[in-house]
């Protein structure tokens, strides 16, 4: 898939484009209907389907007071998610003041005269964006009439009888509730991060871990977990330990780590960017009073995550 950071790169793109708008956190089932809206009209056209997003998220430049600590996909991690889902292109606008004041209508046309292939703009059907807040659908339908493009609006989602969105998923994360989460992501919970090299603790205790530091995305309660961890192409069963290690590490001083033990895996992972699955949670994290206690319960987890209990 193809990065853009600019909406002048989009004169790249010599085939009909169909490109979703949104800041899509988490890509949720919301937003999948969104953006599976471009794929669909790119698959019939013969053209290619795109996202274009924001960085950082519009409410940390707009409303920093209001803004979450943390998001639910990094831009990484959302790329990695809307090319499973069928797109070729993920255009990274850069959000500043200097862009939240232009009009809404001067947004779009900057994107219809750099790409004057683009057909159709998928957004969700109560969207708002432009200084503010003056675009909205009617606004899109009309200009696309003047630029050239298809409006596609999708509909929002329901879930228990509520929209699905970025803040009730929030809070079902740091609840740890796997099947509300499932529901509404449309698949299980997964961050991303990179392995960093550690101190080894957990290999001198016979359990190698790959030390993840997870990028600004929302974790979990702390605890041991049953996870997955996707290697190249390939996912591995494991079990993970969030937290900060109390047995072994002073409390006052500690920071909160992701550990993930992989079964069947031998390799180096280190500078790997490693997607990890949160399968189920098996208990919390505590302290022990010896290391060999800590190993002990150690071996009961990873029996335990391999029976599948």
């Amino acid at each position: 898939m193809q990065t853009f950071h600019s909406i002048d790169d989009l004169q790249q793109i010599t085939e009909p484009l169909h490109l979703a708008l949104g800041v899509f956190d988490g890509v949720h089932v919301g937003h999948q209907k969104v953006i599976s809206s471009a794929v669909l009209a790119a698959e019939k056209s013969g053209g290619v389907a795109g996202v274009l997003t924001f960085s950082p998220h519009p409410i940390q430049v707009l409303a920093p007071d209001r803004a979450p600590k943390r998001i639910l996909a990094s831009i990484a991690h959302k790329g990695f998610l809307v090319e499973e889902l069928g797109c070729k292109l993920m255009l990274v606008q850069q959000f500043d003041q200097a862009f939240a004041s232009q009009s809404a209508y001067n947004f779009i046309a900057s994107i219809a005269k750099a790409c004057p292939h683009l057909q159709s703009i998928s957004v969700g059907e109560d969207w708002q964006f432009g200084k503010g807040r003056e675009g909205n659908v009617q606004s899109l339908e009309k200009w696309g009439s003047e630029l050239g493009f298809t409006l596609l609006a999708a509909s929002p989602v329901i879930g228990q009888g509520e929209r699905v969105s970025s803040t009730r998923i929030r809070q079902a994360i740091r609840d740890g509730n796997l099947p509300a989460i499932h529901e509404m992501l449309g698949r299980p919970y997964t961050v991303l991060g990179i392995v960093l090299e550690g101190r080894k603790l957990a290999r001198q205790l016979g359990f190698p871990t790959a030390n993840v530091k997870v990028y600004n995305e929302q974790l979990p309660p702390d605890g041991v977990w049953a996870v997955e961890v996707k290697v190249e192409d390939t996912w591995y069963p494991g079990v993970g330990n969030l937290g900060k290690r109390p047995t072994v590490e002073n409390d006052a001083s500690a920071q909160r780590l992701l550990e993930v033990h992989l079964f069947d895996f031998e390799g180096d992972l280190y500078g790997k960017e490693l997607p990890v699955r949160f399968s189920r949670y098996i208990r919390p994290e505590k302290k022990f009073e010896s290391i060999d206690a800590l190993k002990a319960q150690i071996e009961i987890d990873v029996r335990q995550v391999q029976r599948g209990e």
